[in-house]
């Protein structure tokens, strides 16, 4: 017998997935350095513990929603915005978790705010509380995001006057706009692209990676994302207008983060599409883009330094595949007494960069009548082959093939990564050493243990004969 669910058990058990990453995080996320605790401490093994029990509570409730959404009596899409904002509401006051990247943003912020050069100096050179929140290997390191958003985190860096409590909940409220935005744009693209919109929001917003990084983590993919996918909802209408907002929209989604400039395709393709000519589109979605960096920039004052911070060093250790391969290649060469070791991670970061332009130029040449499934292909395929890659920038393309994947066996193995990526990183958005990971492990398993005992008290009274019926 199946277990039995429905969408309330659904709402109630990622609830339930929630409030424990929330509260495990009180002691196990990315807290302040004044906050943190040795990982050997009690306290914050506990916490660890109860973050990935959460973490699967929260998967296994996304596992059984999709099955309703797949059913004869799917929910609609505002019943499952409601349970969008159930599971999300435990998190919106919780530590950050999972990464420390919004220390970062609160630093660069108040570093624009004081009119310091964000992309020539790291937080270190604005020193102080905000500063020390940051990764070390940051602290050097210029700012590898547009001036819309850091024009955004130094408006925020003023209004909260720099106090950390404060900075923290307004880079939160940020993040949920730019899931709400999500959550807007899902099914009127999925709409548009002939997709279910209930199974586009299912997979597109409440997804664990959504309420894992772009919620708890609050990072500014939720923003660009978000941005993106109002401009493409704008570019569906032919007329001029909308044309040019929708590149302006999307331009503001790629100087917030560069990937998202990709979408301008799909704004001219869109806008073909609906019957409007080539060429007009394309030279009124250039003329829209260029107005509004332009604007962007002097708004912001951060000047056009954010063309070179493309470049922005990523992390010795990232576990991208260009860097992975970068890193084996450099070992053997370097075992091999070759003085080229020091070039194997450049050179296959260029390859990563060639390979990422010919596949974009395939899809393009394939599926160019899919505009918005041709871009979330795109997306993710600058997300697996970039120099850099963490679980949420697999959400840069997720997004868009939820809203737009032609086939259900496609958003079967998207919807598997996710699960899967789910559970790559510590709470603490730290490296994991052994004892955190058996830690986390258990976890785990008790969620899933937790998971089986309920399926079988469910299953124990169909499974038992009625009083009196007995032979």
């Amino acid at each position: 017998m199946a277990f039995p669910f429905d969408l309330r058990r659904c709402r109630l058990l990622g609830l339930a997935g929630t409030a424990s990453l929330a509260l495990g995080g009180e002691t196990a996320g990315a807290l302040p350095v004044e906050n943190l605790l040795s990982p050997a401490s009690a306290q914050a093994a506990t916490g660890l513990v109860g973050v990935y029990f959460g973490v699967v509570l929260l998967t296994a409730a996304w596992v059984l929603l999709g099955r309703l959404v797949r059913g004869p009596q799917p929910p609609t899409p505002r019943a499952l915005l409601l349970v969008l904002a159930v599971w999300a509401a435990p998190l919106v006051l919780a530590p950050p978790l999972f990464s420390r990247d919004v220390y970062s943003y609160l630093a660069q912020g108040a570093m624009a705010d004081a009119h310091m050069d964000v992309y020539t100096q790291g937080p270190a050179a604005l020193g102080g509380p905000l500063a020390d929140q940051v990764a070390p290997m940051w602290q050097h390191t210029g700012a590898p995001y547009g001036p819309a958003f850091l024009g955004l985190a130094s408006a925020l860096s003023g209004l909260t006057r720099g106090e950390l409590p404060a900075g923290l909940l307004g880079m939160r409220m940020v993040a949920l706009l730019g899931v709400a935005l999500m959550a807007f744009a899902l099914p009127r693209l999925a709409r548009h692209s002939g997709a279910d919109p209930a199974a586009a929001l299912w997979l597109g917003a409440l997804n664990p990676l959504v309420l894992l990084h772009l919620v708890a983590g609050a990072h500014n993919d939720a923003l660009m994302l978000g941005l993106l996918g109002l401009g493409l909802v704008a570019a569906r209408d032919r007329r001029p207008a909308l044309g040019a907002l929708a590149a302006a929209l999307v331009t503001l989604a790629a100087l917030v983060k560069a990937p998202a400039g990709l979408g301008l395709l799909a704004v001219v393709a869109l806008q073909a599409r609906a019957g409007r000519r080539p060429l007009p589109a394309a030279l009124t979605t250039a003329a829209a883009s260029a107005a509004t960096t332009v604007a962007a920039t002097a708004l912001a004052g951060t000047g056009y330094g954010w063309i070179g911070a493309l470049g922005t060093p990523v992390s010795p250790q990232n576990w991208a595949l260009t860097s992975l391969l970068g890193r084996a290649t450099g070992a053997l060469l370097d075992r091999l007494g070759s003085g080229l070791a020091p070039l194997a991670v450049p050179v296959w970061h260029i390859v990563g960069l060639v390979a990422t332009a010919v596949a974009i130029l395939l899809i393009w040449m394939r599926m160019r009548l899919r505009p918005v499934y041709a871009l979330g292909l795109s997306l993710l395929v600058v997300a697996v082959f970039g120099p850099a890659i963490r679980p949420w920038y697999v959400l840069w393309g997720l997004f868009l093939i939820a809203a737009a994947a032609p086939a259900t066996s496609v958003r079967h193995r998207v919807a598997a990564l996710a699960g899967v990526l789910a559970l790559a990183v510590l709470p603490s958005g730290g490296p994991a050493d052994a004892g955190q990971l058996v830690l986390a492990v258990c976890g785990g398993v008790l969620g899933v243990v937790v998971l089986w005992q309920a399926h079988q008290a469910a299953q124990a009274p169909a499974a038992s004969p009625a009083p009196g019926r007995a032979a």
